[in-house]
């Protein structure tokens, strides 16, 4: 997820008493989340679950031929590479990689299937999960992102990447986003929460290209289908370490929503504007833990982690929709949320225990909208 660091999620630290940098992870978060599990059936009357069986399930989105395709960040692993690269520093590093990160196909009616399996999962030395973030499609072509990968996670040979992926769920390797991190740092990287090879989030398609936002280094970047990488924004530049999550396109360039620093402070995160050329504006305030970004006609909807103050907790992830200038709370209950999208039906689809939960405890639950 984007790491603050967190599950799997983007990386974000915060200010102790005095000058100390102290990273709280999603470990913090997994403790509380295995207890959680039976708390499920308190979430809002409109919060169906739709499919089961996903292992730390991150971004979705609906494919052409109408199912839907989950991207898995897989349990981890043993595999080290210390001594052979640098690490991301403790007490979140080192990472041990492992091979069991996948993508789920889903049928209409919530059957799951294996489309790609044993794609490279890395697990920190909290307990934190990273493996693929996100999956997109440009016409009927899949496209996924690996957040799981580089030296860094364990993987030497397996850089975080964009992957071609065919119906058969065979796959190749696009653009090295690894090496696009290594050789065009950000303008104000987090030292005391780096991670070298990234911790990549979300994907979205827009004609032909993609955009990748990473929250880490805090960047959007464009994919073309011949696998060149350019910067879109380097969000830290102007933002500072607001640990950017997710993307939606608009008429004249892209929405983003960040998580932001932990402790969490209610209303603190927000959605920018981004314009085609690359300028970032602040928007809107006023919503919390920001992992997910839909926006439907003039509504924009947010998926928000954790909704209280201090630390992530179960049951308190939320959908938030923004309508004119009024927030809605329109689905609330949901345990450690970690990826958005809209069906053809109008509902919203949600991964949920996303992090933190048993291999196979991840859901995709269904939201109607009210």
């Amino acid at each position: 997820m984007p790491k603050q660091n967190s599950p799997g999620l983007p990386e974000q630290s915060c200010e102790t008493h005095g000058d100390s940098m102290k990273t709280f992870r999603w470990s913090i978060f997994s403790l509380v989340v295995l207890g959680a599990l039976a708390a499920f059936a308190q979430t809002s009357s409109n919060v169906t679950v739709f499919s089961t069986g996903f292992s730390n399930p991150r971004g979705l989105k609906w494919g052409p031929d109408g199912n839907l395709y989950v991207a898995e960040g897989g349990i981890g692993g043993a595999t080290s590479t210390v001594g052979k690269c640098d690490q991301v520093v403790a007490p979140v590093g080192p990472y041990t990689g492992g091979a069991n990160a996948r993508i789920s196909k889903v049928t209409p009616d919530g059957t799951r299937s294996t489309l790609v399996q044993a794609l490279p999962s890395a697990e920190d030395a909290m307990g934190d999960i990273l493996g693929v973030a996100d999956v997109a499609f440009v016409g009927t072509q899949m496209y996924a992102m690996l957040a799981g990968g580089g030296c860094s996670h364990g993987h030497i040979s397996s850089p975080n990447a964009i992957l071609k992926v065919n119906a058969d769920g065979s796959y190749s390797r696009l653009a090295d986003l690894s090496s696009y991190q290594a050789l065009h740092p950000v303008a104000s990287p987090n030292p005391g929460d780096f991670e070298p090879d990234g911790t990549w989030y979300s994907l979205i398609s827009v004609g032909s290209n993609l955009y990748a936002v990473e929250p880490n280094h805090g960047e959007v970047d464009e994919i073309t289908p011949d696998g060149i990488v350019t910067r879109l924004i380097d969000v830290s530049e102007t933002q500072g370490h607001v640990v950017p999550t997710s993307i939606a396109r608009i008429q004249n360039g892209f929405y983003v929503s960040n998580l932001n620093t932990f402790p969490i402070t209610p209303g603190s995160s927000a959605r920018y504007t981004i314009n085609n050329l690359g300028g970032v504006t602040k928007i809107v305030t006023g919503v919390t833990t920001v992992v997910g970004l839909v926006v439907i006609g003039n509504d924009t909807y947010f998926l928000e982690l954790s909704t209280d103050p201090g630390f992530p907790e179960p049951g308190k992830g939320a959908v938030v929709r923004l309508r004119g200038a009024k927030f809605t709370t329109i689905a609330s209950g949901l345990t450690a949320p970690t990826g958005m999208t809209v069906g053809a039906d109008g509902a919203l689809y949600v991964s949920n225990f996303g992090t933190g939960a048993p291999a196979g405890a991840g859901q995709i639950v269904k939201i109607t909208l009210p």
